[in-house]
């Protein structure tokens, strides 16, 4: 919540060619209790002093020689592109009201100035301001964490693949399409992918003769299922004529929305374990 301190705490900038304008609103803002207040009479000071140290609001007089006061706001508009642009002009003319907010002013005052009105409008801009920044600050800090909470998932991603490396002879991920994207280890071989008459790039392709057909197949049906699957052994016949087993572990991956966005998995080679059975 923005309160009525921090209110008389924003900082507030008096553009005005005329000393006379400017000592009126100077004082009008100190006796209601404003502690920040600057002021210039020179429209060509306006931006320069908001880009080195942004103020919370600008009060703004339209007609002023060199520079006048549409000049001010479309430099202003440029200096925050897609950020709120706390101006509140002061005119005598009517007809440039409508034009002022057009050109980027969020209120006016007319001359004479009422002082009554004057400091309610002040007040208004300035809790609305102070809001916008409030937000911004809220954003900031939550783009920061995000941020945090995505490095900290990766490195706890890049943990598991490590852990799963270092239990396992070989890791496999693969896309949504069935393309590989992660291979650790002798992972192809083992799948018996490409080099031997299998399918490049699938697992779900023909096998060679010397694996396992019904073992291959499992494997093969249970990721086009996307089945999670644990310990599945499947073994094939060297040229020696001995047996090679291997045991692979897999499961489906779905992003946060529930998308399926390809499987992963394990194996190893448990061939020494299977002969001592």
């Amino acid at each position: 919540m923005i309160s009525a301190a921090d209110i008389l705490l924003g900082r507030i900038l008096i553009v005005d060619d005329l000393a006379a304008n400017v000592l009126l609103l100077q004082q009008m803002l100190k006796g209601a209790g404003y502690a920040n207040v600057d002021s210039t009479m020179d429209a060509r000071d306006a931006c320069t002093l908001h880009r080195s140290d942004p103020y919370d609001l600008i009060l703004l007089d339209l007609l002023m020689p060199g520079m006048d006061g549409f000049a001010v706001l479309e430099e202003l508009k440029a200096l925050e592109v897609g950020r709120y642009v706390p101006v509140l002009v002061i005119t005598a003319q009517p007809a440039h009201k409508l034009r002022a907010l057009h050109a980027g002013a969020k209120d006016f005052i007319s001359k004479p100035i009422d002082l009554v009105e004057a400091k309610a409008r002040i007040h208004n801009l300035l809790e609305v301001r102070l809001l916008y920044r409030q937000i911004e600050k809220h954003n900031e800090l939550l783009e920061a964490t995000v941020l945090e909470r995505t490095a900290e998932l990766r490195a706890s991603e890049e943990r598991f693949r490590r852990l799963t490396e270092l239990s396992s002879d070989w890791y496999w991920e693969q896309d949504a399409l069935g393309h590989y994207t992660e291979l650790s280890g002798p992972a192809m071989e083992m799948l018996g992918i490409g080099g031997d008459g299998a399918a490049e790039g699938s697992v779900t392709g023909r096998a060679a003769p010397h694996w396992n057909e019904a073992g291959r197949a499992s494997l093969a049906a249970n990721i086009a299922a996307r089945r999670p699957f644990l310990d599945l052994i499947y073994s094939r016949t060297l040229s020696d004529g001995t047996h090679q087993y291997f045991q692979v572990s897999g499961e489906p991956m779905f992003s946060l929305s529930g998308r399926y966005t390809g499987y992963r998995g394990i194996g190893m080679d448990v061939t020494d374990r299977m002969r001592k059975h």
